[in-house]
């Protein structure tokens, strides 16, 4: 993946790849960990946990509505369901069931989406799930997490499991950039907590996921231009970390938010929601524009689509110029 080369950025694992091996470790203590997979355990990674506790893993075929409702019985025995699938498909194909047998009475299941967003490449757009963050952030009693690499999707979900309540965890297909080495993430991973991970005075760039490294990137090729950015990983798009971005509004005076969603209803919409109430600063946005993606090449698609470090600075410049500076 091109998105770290610029600041040599290690490419490590995949973020599914990170949470089945901590699933799994999970399973080792907590006995009470039951996953349902709807017939895709080898792609979503949760085929790690059944080979070791196949007692306790169940696969359901491609029926991610019913998925989600022995899922969400399990919980009502006092499990601790997970139900994981392609996020498309489990967000798009089972959302009713999600909405009434998981989120109104609150019950404490994990949602995994797996192959999120265009960096899937060549599964094409019926498999790119560009819309599942709306979709779950819209839900009552969900909350919602997107992890930026391994060692943050190894911490996620940890902390998905020390949470009571339902929660949908986001995670990708191909290997992203190490943004956090593992000690320092166990110490600094936190729900609805965002991160900082780098100082600037001039503008706050806030990411999420595998926007992360490019928001990194970005912040380095703006120094260049003596443009200095604090960088937010964003984790945790609900519940949002508001006390960080009203400080990010106060101190920078400018926002630019990037995400590998649709602008509609990710989290710039949900920053933008909360400067608005909080304190209003002049806002940009990364994102996918009000289109669905096709089939290509994940770095190719990134580009096409808007989702590159240059975007990131473009979005900055454009953010600066309304700011004044």
């Amino acid at each position: 993946m091109k998105i770290g080369k610029a600041i040599n950025l290690e490419v490590g694992a995949a973020t599914r790849d990170a949470f089945g091996e901590a699933l799994c470790e999970l399973g080792k203590t907590n006995e009470q960990i039951v996953v349902i997979d709807g017939d895709v355990g080898n792609s979503t990674r949760t085929q790690y946990f059944g080979d070791q506790y196949p007692d306790r893993f169940f696969n359901l075929g491609i029926a991610e509505s019913n998925m989600v409702s022995v899922a969400s019985g399990l919980a009502a025995a006092g499990k601790d369901a997970l139900v994981a699938s392609f996020a498309a498909f489990l967000l798009c194909n089972a959302y009713d069931q999600i909405r009434m047998g998981v989120a109104f009475p609150r019950l404490n299941v994990k949602l995994v989406g797996s192959h999120s967003g265009i960096s899937i490449g060549e599964d094409g757009p019926s498999q790119m799930a560009i819309e599942d963050l709306a979709l779950a952030t819209a839900l009552p009693n969900m909350t919602v997490v997107v992890p930026a690499d391994a060692p943050s999707a190894k911490a996620a979900t940890r902390a998905i499991f020390q949470y009571q309540g339902p929660v949908y965890l986001r995670t990708g297909r191909p290997k992203v950039p190490v943004v956090y080495h593992e000690e320092g993430m166990l110490q600094a991973f936190q729900i609805g907590k965002a991160n900082q991970l780098s100082e600037g005075r001039d503008v706050t760039i806030i990411a999420c996921g595998l926007m992360v490294a490019a928001a990194l990137e970005a912040a380095h090729t703006l120094r260049q231009e003596q443009i200095t950015a604090r960088v937010l990983d964003m984790h945790t798009i609900k519940p949002l970390d508001h006390a960080a971005i009203a400080d990010a509004a106060r101190t920078t005076g400018a926002i630019v938010t990037a995400e590998e969603h649709l602008l509609q209803g990710g989290l710039g919409a949900a920053v933008a929601q909360s400067v608005a109430v909080q304190r209003p600063v002049p806002i940009e946005s990364a994102g996918i524009a009000d289109q669905y993606a096709e089939s290509g090449a994940a770095d190719e698609l990134l580009e096409k689509y808007g989702l590159m470090p240059a975007d990131i600075v473009q979005a900055v410049h454009r953010v600066l110029r309304r700011k004044g500076v």
